[in-house]
């Protein structure tokens, strides 16, 4: 059931997620579903649109990466955040900060991941960035 609530959500989602998501049999289908339905928003940088096409080019092909970019672009639940400031916060992992950075300057309400080296995010008091897996995303949208 939508509710007024679930149109201000905005989300960080990490591509691992994203796959796991698009999988027409996959437990966490609805998650994309709802998106669809324009149940929350999707807040997206340029690093991520391009890690995105980089990974389903190679799970996919380039043409169903450029076509799922270039209708994912057009939806009036994606919201565009480019940081222009690198907050460093995972440094296990450098890459991953891309998502952080995005939450941050998009003031996303938390970033969808599973994997484990954003859990250093909990310890960090300033900039506070919250992270949960696709299970609670699953509870938190009623789904």
């Amino acid at each position: 059931m939508k509710t007024e609530d679930d149109a201000r959500r905005m989300v960080v989602v990490d591509t691992n997620c994203l796959l796991r998501m698009l999988g027409r049999h996959s437990v966490y289908r609805p998650l994309w579903d709802a998106f669809l339905k324009e149940r929350f928003v999707w807040c997206v940088s340029n690093e991520i649109m391009s890690e995105y096409e980089e990974i389903l080019t190679q799970k996919a092909s380039a043409r169903a990466a450029y076509l799922f970019v270039q209708a994912f672009m057009r939806s009036p639940n994606v919201l565009r955040k480019d940081p222009y400031f690198r907050f460093h916060l995972i440094e296990q992992d450098p890459d991953d900060n891309k998502f952080v950075d995005c939450a941050i300057v998009a003031g996303a309400d938390y970033i969808v991941s599973e994997d484990a080296h954003f859990r250093v995010l909990s310890t960090i008091p300033f900039p506070k960035v919250n992270v949960i897996l696709l299970d609670d995303f699953l509870k938190d949208l009623g789904l």
